[in-house]
């Protein structure tokens, strides 16, 4: 397998080769606990139909989330179609606007503030990544920090990393510190390492972790030995965007491993399949849990959307 070496080599040169070939995850002979991102994305969403049916009950209110999708990348398309699909199961009104890919900066923005100003529109997004000619910045900055369910406005992302209260959180990270509580309730003096810092996943997840009490490492494309660093951690997550970057001699006995990771690749008959940033059959003979790809990290993300959109409405009335 890539990316086994004793070298000091950062993140950005144990990248594979484009034409790098990777053979499809087994997951037999196990050992590690399977950390179900299904099942408890289905257990949180049960508590928000409740949630819901008291909001309609007392304020008359049914929460509503806008998703702005621009352009037509077909992974954004199933994305999307997943969040309405789950909105509608739980008592959501979703509202989806499409736009070209060639529209101007200045027509979503205009788009935004509309959306900002509809006081049945509770929840805001906008699907990610944007096409190239955006400034995705300042069309995060424009959304109203109230609407902000996706938690990155740098608002919300501020009150976060200051420890102040009432912002919302980042659905993956928010995700993330819910499947290590499954399994590690109390995170204070472990050793938690982060590998990527990017703004949607690694930074805000590495605040939370402090926030738990955990002494945490945030690696990036330029750390040098992260081989190193992860063997000696209780928690990893992985959050890289490279496949099967975390091997088994990474991890130490009896860690808890989730993997953020979603990455598309095809196997020797040709058929496209999902695998993630950890190496599941190699570190799962010595993690204590970890969570799989597809059915782990990625249910959860959906999931706090949904909470962060019925928040945005409690908050109204709180």
């Amino acid at each position: 397998m890539p990316f086994t070496t004793h070298s000091k080599k950062t993140l950005a040169e144990k990248s594979p080769a484009k034409k790098t070939t990777l053979k499809k995850p087994m997951l037999e002979n196990t050992t590690a606990k399977n950390i179900d991102g299904r099942a408890l994305a289905v257990h949180l969403k049960e508590g928000l139909i409740k949630r819901i049916d008291i909001l309609k009950k007392k304020h008359n209110v049914r929460p509503g989330l806008a998703i702005i999708r621009v352009g037509d990348d077909p992974a954004s398309q199933v994305y999307v179609a997943s969040k309405k699909r789950q909105c509608k199961e739980i008592g959501i009104r979703s509202f989806e606007h499409v736009l070209s890919s060639t529209i101007e900066q200045k027509a979503l923005l205009d788009l935004i503030q509309s959306i900002n100003e509809d006081p049945e529109i509770h929840g805001l997004i906008v699907q990610l990544p944007l096409p190239k000619h955006f400034n995705s910045a300042e069309i995060i900055q424009a959304i109203s920090p109230r609407k902000d369910v996706d938690g990155l406005h740098p608002l919300n992302l501020g009150k976060l990393f200051c420890g102040i209260e009432g912002g919302f959180t980042p659905c993956t990270p928010k995700g993330c510190i819910k499947l290590i509580h499954t399994v590690q309730k109390d995170l204070k003096g472990l050793k938690a390492v982060v590998v990527g810092a990017s703004n949607l996943v690694g930074k805000p997840l590495a605040h939370l972790l402090l926030r738990e009490g955990a002494t945490v490492s945030l690696l990036n494309s330029k750390t040098k030995n992260p081989k190193s660093l992860c063997s000696q951690a209780d928690v990893i997550v992985a959050a890289a965007g490279i496949p099967c970057l975390i091997q088994g001699d990474w991890v130490k006995k009896g860690a808890l491993v989730i993997d953020v990771g979603i990455n598309h690749l095809v196997d020797e008959q040709g058929k496209p399949y999902l695998v993630g940033d950890v190496d599941y059959e190699a570190v799962s003979k010595k993690a204590k849990a970890m969570t799989p790809v597809p059915g782990g990290v990625g249910p959860m993300t959906v999931a706090c959307l949904l909470e962060n959109t019925v928040i945005a409405v409690e908050n109204l009335y709180s």
